[in-house]
């Protein structure tokens, strides 16, 4: 069973990073781990993704567009694979959905499950109920470890716009959350089953 007692989060003992400064960081980090893994935890129902056509014909209510242009990415999402596997490194994500799922949900769910059958991610789904003793205070946060060395606590407004990061370095938080996502990852279910029960038989959504 999950334990609820949700990890701490001491914002004085890390570092304030802008979204510019949080996404170098992030992508200088990630590139240079070796035999390593790295694992996301993603709470929020609804994020204003930037930069993404498909997001955009979603908005626009343009439901099969959208899905076109996620297929779109599969090369990219192949090769990324193949640099994991040349590096053996491995990024996990736990995903948490709320019932009735969102329209950004059920978009996001058709690029989370190309990642995870194309390897570029290992994704597992986790139920806001199965969460709900540890949110009995306050949702949980978005968080990101990086090769068990760096760990982000990824920041946005009410509105879902992203608004850069805390980066912590220290032991007691990496380790902590590291672990804590571990034990979310391991209760939740493979995207690829969750997909095809829960998402795919869903009518398009109405943004």
């Amino acid at each position: 069973m999950l334990d609820p007692n949700v990890p701490k989060i001491t914002p004085e003992l890390g570092e304030r990073l802008v979204s510019k400064d949080y996404k170098r960081d992030f992508r200088e980090r990630q590139a240079a781990i070796r035999n390593g893994a790295s694992w996301k935890l993603e709470r929020r129902q609804y994020f204003e993704e930037q930069s993404s056509p498909s997001r955009d014909a979603l908005h626009r209510g343009a439901w099969q567009e959208a899905l076109r242009l996620l297929d779109e990415r599969r090369d990219d999402a192949v090769a990324k694979a193949r640099e994991y596997r040349r590096r053996r490194y491995a990024f996990h994500r736990v995903r948490i959905v709320e019932y009735p799922v969102t329209p950004y949900v059920q978009w996001e769910m058709h690029s989370l499950v190309q990642d995870d059958e194309l390897n570029s991610s290992r994704v597992r789904i986790v139920t806001a109920d199965q969460v709900a003793n540890a949110e009995k205070k306050r949702q949980l946060p978005e968080m990101v470890v990086l090769g068990s060395r760096t760990l982000y606590n990824v920041i946005y407004s009410d509105a879902g716009v992203p608004m850069g990061s805390i980066r912590f370095t220290d032991k007691e938080h990496v380790n902590s959350w590291e672990q804590y996502i571990r034990s979310l990852y391991d209760i939740g279910e493979d995207i690829a089953t969750y997909f095809a029960r829960e998402i795919a038989p869903l009518p398009a959504p109405v943004p």
